[in-house]
């Protein structure tokens, strides 16, 4: 997947328990542009989302903006990408365990975090945790995926996405070829469907073709990983930004706004983008790059 990203990035590793965390960030080589000194910078970290053929990509046209300001750490998380794929039955507690392993290995300062979606939600869920890793969050549409008892996002019935060998084919026919991921970028992630490009296609692809990709993917779109955000909210204490794709499918702007007013003392901020959904960050990149300059400036 380094392929992928942007020119100046190297890939790194990071071990965990369930296994090898892929990581890009600033490369050291004689010709990069990035300054010399980058692993002395403050160090901001980029959690892609998830569903299929999700990966660090997801950020790589907003991360490259703040290679001279920060040291940039965007690791493909477990089961996505180049990290280890290991073959079980994901929960919530797999990421938490591992991001608060990644996070320790990487960093010996606490961290701000840029995440998304369900994302986004789990680094919520490790802030309460574990605040002493964390020192800010600017989250993109964080949600939990069933929040205050509404379940979104499951488009399949769970009786098919649970039938062995069924559930593997569904992965195989709708995340492993060309055309069906586009058709997905295009009709649920972004509003609009000609700025999904080529590239993003193949970035998507690559990542959904990796050996035992689907077992990280069908526990999202089981529902495995699902839960109410709204449980949590009020114990974060890390500040926070949310922004949100004006027309963002599966969790809207009104459940956004619905999160943030549980905590309004940690989630100081609440912007919304016009004319995005689910992905600014791919979509409007510039936009976000703008709004977390900001926000990074504020702290």
């Amino acid at each position: 997947m380094l392929q992928f990203q942007p020119p100046g990035f190297r890939q790194g590793v990071v071990q965990t328990s369930l296994g090898s965390i892929a990581y890009y960030t600033q490369s050291h080589s004689p010709e990069s542009w990035v300054p010399a000194n980058s692993d002395e910078l403050p160090p901001l970290v980029f959690l892609h989302s998830f569903g299929g053929g999700a990966s660090a990509y997801e950020w790589s046209k907003v991360y490259a903006a703040f290679a001279t300001t920060h040291r940039i750490i965007a690791p493909d998380l477990i089961g996505w990408g180049q990290s280890a794929h290991p073959v079980r039955d994901y929960q919530v507690a797999d990421y938490l365990t591992t991001l608060g392993e990644f996070l320790q290995q990487v960093s010996e300062q606490p961290v701000c975090v840029v995440a998304a979606s369900l994302t986004g939600a789990i680094a919520i869920r490790l802030a309460i945790q574990q605040p002493n890793l964390l020192r800010s969050l600017f989250l993109v549409c964080p949600a939990g995926f069933d929040d205050f008892g509404q379940s979104a996002g499951r488009r399949l019935p769970l009786q098919l996405i649970r039938t062995p060998l069924l559930d593997s084919l569904i992965y195989t026919v709708g995340a492993t070829n060309e055309v069906a991921v586009r058709n997905f970028l295009e009709r649920f992630l972004f509003a609009r469907p000609e700025r999904v490009s080529t590239e993003m296609v193949a970035a998507y692809l690559a990542s959904a073709q990796q050996p035992n990709a689907e077992y990280a993917a069908l526990a999202f779109l089981r529902g495995d990983l699902y839960f109410d955000l709204a449980q949590y909210l009020g114990q974060l204490t890390v500040p926070t930004c949310m922004v949100w794709g004006e027309q963002a499918q599966f969790t809207s702007v009104s459940l956004g706004q619905r999160l943030a007013q549980l905590n309004p003392k940690a989630v100081q901020a609440f912007q919304v983008i016009p004319d995005a959904g689910v992905l600014p960050q791919l979509e409007q990149p510039a936009i976000v790059i703008g709004l977390l300059y900001r926000y990074l400036q504020s702290l």
